[in-house]
Order: C-alpha cells, then sequence, then structure tokens
C-alpha cells in the first residue's frame, strides 16, 4: 500500500519518538515530531509513544494537548498509543489514577510485567498477521479488562496487549524497536480506512 501521502504525527514531549518516525519512515509515510497543538490539524493519524505516563500526562495538559486530541479523535483521526500511549488512552488506570484522556474502554495495570531490568522479548501471535510479532515489553503495562466496542488482537500472558476500538489502537509493548513494521503498517491501514471513510461522507 501506497502511505507516501499520509502525515503522521508522533507525540514529542517525553519519550521516544525517534524510532517511531523511523518506521513511518521505512513504511513511506511522513513522520512528523509533534511539540505544538497547531501541528495536530495537518496530520492524519496520530502516534502516542512510550515513555512515562504521568510525565507525558503533565506535559499534554501544560501545553494544551488534552482537548485537542480528544478532537482529534472525535473527528475519526485514528491513534496509536504504545505502552505508556496505551495507558494514556484507557478509561481506567488500577489503582484509582486519574484517566488521562479516557478514549478508550480499557482499563490497564501500569508496570504489570515487572522493572525495566524485567524487560524481555516474546514471539506473540497477532491477529492478521501470518507470522508471530516479536513484541519488546519494558516496563509494560497490560490490559485488564475490555468492553464490547474492543477487539482484542493479541494476548500475551492471559492478557489483552494489542486492542483496537474503531480509530483506536492501543498496545503494551514496543513495535518500533525492532525491524517488524507490521504493526504499524496495522496503524496506517487503519489511517488509510479513515481517509476514505470521510471521504465518502463528503461524497454523499
Amino acid at each position: 500500500m501506497d502511505y507516501s501521502g499520509l502525515n503522521i504525527g508522533v507525540l514529542a514531549l517525553q519519550g521516544a519518538s525517534a524510532e517511531h518516525l523511523q518506521q513511518l519512515q521505512s513504511l513511506g509515510a511522513k513522520g512528523v515530531a509533534v511539540k505544538k497543538v497547531t501541528q495536530l490539524a495537518e496530520l492524519d493519524g496520530l502516534i502516542l509513544p512510550g515513555g512515562e505516563s504521568t510525565a507525558i500526562g503533565k506535559l499534554m495538559v501544560q501545553y494544551g494537548f488534552i482537548d485537542a486530541i480528544r478532537r482529534f479523535a472525535a473527528q475519526g483521526k485514528p491513534i496509536f498509543g504504545t505502552c505508556a500511549g496505551m495507558i494514556l488512552l484507557a478509561k481506567e488506570i488500577e489503582g484509582g489514577e486519574p484517566a488521562h484522556l479516557g478514549l478508550m474502554d480499557i482499563s490497564v495495570r501500569r508496570n504489570a510485567f515487572g522493572r525495566q531490568t524485567d524487560s524481555f522479548q516474546a514471539d506473540i501471535e497477532v491477529e492478521g498477521l501470518s507470522a508471530p510479532f516479536p513484541s519488546v515489553f519494558i516496563r509494560a503495562p497490560y490490559i485488564l479488562g475490555t468492553r464490547q466496542q474492543v477487539q482484542t488482537l493479541a494476548v500475551f500472558s492471559g492478557y489483552p496487549v494489542l486492542a483496537r476500538q474503531q480509530n483506536l489502537l492501543a498496545c503494551a509493548f514496543h513495535p518500533e524497536l525492532t525491524a517488524d513494521n507490521r504493526i504499524t503498517d496495522l496503524f496506517l491501514q487503519m489511517v488509510c480506512q479513515a481517509g476514505k471513510a470521510k471521504m465518502q461522507g463528503k461524497a454523499s
């Protein structure tokens, strides 16, 4: 699929955005490091990368990203949250921590697989992929529970680690830290589908 016309933002307030930008480039899409709310208007999709979810959340509040990203999602534009990004998307965080964006009907557990020293890689089966995906887990969360609209795409140790809800995609691991770009490709397919649906809506 040709992704050359897509502008995909990677939130670059805190955490690792460079690897996401490189993987987007490898697929032919234009990656944009997003540091200002005004940049969102130019984007077809947005990636919320890994990092420290509490720190990212505070910066999002400080720079006005919370409501802006909610409006972005309400327009039907796809958002992909990886690791900390999944926590930012969730409507519920175990332990009573207030939700950040509160967009996705999932509850999550922070650091569910242990500390930084417990980081690991595992090959997991992903719905729609013909071969297992080499998934890198670093202080990773997992999904404790989902509601009806959420589709689980991958499970590890009995818990969902990749899920989709309409224009939202969330995963517990770091797909950008491997040479395998199939998960990012899955997100770009979502972006293309959203763009086609918007064009069809205008035509009708």
